[in-house]
């Protein structure tokens, strides 16, 4: 893989054709290290915000040891990247032939499950194992983040007692888990479910082994910058802390976002400006799908020598493919004398643009170059540069 020193240095020198990714492996280490410090229990990465290999060999490196996979394909490429790796089976509806491989293949122990009829997939499709962690996922609210994950998965006020006692008595160790949704702009969203959570235990009177709190943590975009992420840590902790749980147990989180949001940006090139509309090389079927279809903005920048200092315009843009449904419709800012040929860098696109990009229409990414400079945002610039041994989880 090619390296550069900085996003505006590779636009200058090479003034690539096609749409070129930025990987910043450094400012995902940064984050790793941040969760394994600071975050008051273990940290677990949601595969699924970016499930490149490299990058997770750099969260590995950095102290990351647990990984939240959600298929089958996913606990194969961790098992392969990452043969020493724990594995945890967070979907909370799997394939029976996917639980079973996960837990006699690749040494998947735990798996989480918001019904009765997971629990049974689960007890069949491993044999009735007896060393098993099971997280009961109920669900929460997930009004205080900007993307809902309420409605799908999680066992109702009415199913958890029932759900909650079968799972302890088929459990080596029983967790409950939650997730208030993506983006969370509030610890208060943490708060609340660790309400839910104490209501749950109290009603099924079980012994709770592991709080897995989910993800959530959020990054800074424009227009969504949150609180600190030690305030989400300390909510969280405070709340922990006064549960009715094991002396042992264990508090776990999953974040996906907030560790490699920051890891890649993407460089693109304007082909057309009409008006206020830019037409870019990349867009709603690449690294932009939600820049396209749930209206999330990113940071960006006019990559430029000399800087430009004409007054800010908002943009929209369009991608490159014949879609109508191609646009991002921002507001971007950049400086009011955009024009053909110009690259714009797009920032903190390491959580889920990667994951979500396809070859619709023709199009594809190009060339993926790592870079030494820093993401256009950050919420860890201030976070120590401390080397940890790679397989460290501090509690």
């Amino acid at each position: 893989m090619h390296k550069h020193h900085s996003a505006l240095g590779l636009a200058i020198a090479h003034r690539p054709v096609q749409p070129v990714t930025l990987i910043r492996p450094h400012a995902a280490s940064r984050a790793a290290r941040f969760f394994v410090e600071k975050f008051p229990g273990r940290s677990m990465y949601a595969v699924k915000a970016n499930p490149s290999p490299e990058l997770i060999r750099v969260l590995w490196e950095s102290g990351i040891t647990h990984f939240d996979v959600a298929s089958i394909a996913e606990v194969r490429l961790v098992a392969r990247t990452l043969p020493e790796a724990t594995l945890c089976f967070m979907h909370p509806v799997k394939a029976e032939e996917a639980i079973a491989e996960a837990y006699f293949t690749h040494g998947v122990r735990v798996f989480s499950l918001d019904s009765l009829e997971e629990l049974d997939k689960i007890m069949r499709a491993t044999n009735g194992a007896a060393d098993l962690t099971l997280c009961v996922r109920i669900r929460v609210s997930s009004d205080l983040s900007k993307l809902s994950l309420a409605s799908k998965f999680g066992a109702g006020p009415g199913e958890t007692k029932a759900l909650l006692i079968a799972a302890r008595q088929a459990a080596d160790a029983l967790g409950i888990c939650f997730h208030v949704g993506s983006q969370a702009m509030s610890p208060d969203a943490y708060a609340q479910a660790m309400e839910r959570v104490r209501t749950a235990i109290v009603e099924a009177g079980v012994t709770v082994d592991v709080v897995d709190v989910g993800g959530g943590f959020p990054s800074s975009y424009p227009g969504m910058e949150p609180p600190p992420l030690e305030r989400y840590f300390a909510t969280i902790h405070r709340a922990f802390e006064s549960l009715p749980v094991s002396y042992s147990s264990e508090l776990w989180c999953e974040p996906g976002r907030a560790l490699c949001a920051e890891y890649s940006s993407l460089i693109v090139r304007v082909e057309r400006r009409r008006g206020d509309e830019l037409y870019i090389n990349d867009g709603a079927y690449g690294a932009l799908f939600d820049a396209a279809h749930i209206g999330w903005r990113f940071p960006v920048r006019l990559l430029r020598e000399p800087e430009s200092h004409a007054k800010p315009v908002e943009y929209s843009f369009y991608g490159p493919t014949c879609d109508d449904l191609d646009h991002m419709a921002g507001p971007f800012e950049l400086p009011a004398d955009v024009r053909a040929g110009d690259y714009i860098e797009i920032g903190m696109l390491g959580a889920y643009g990667s994951a979500m990009r396809t070859a619709f229409n023709g199009f594809g990414s190009g060339e993926t170059i790592e870079v030494a400079d820093e993401p256009m945002t950050s919420l860890y610039e201030s976070a120590p540069e401390r080397e940890l041994p790679a397989n460290v989880v501090t509690l």
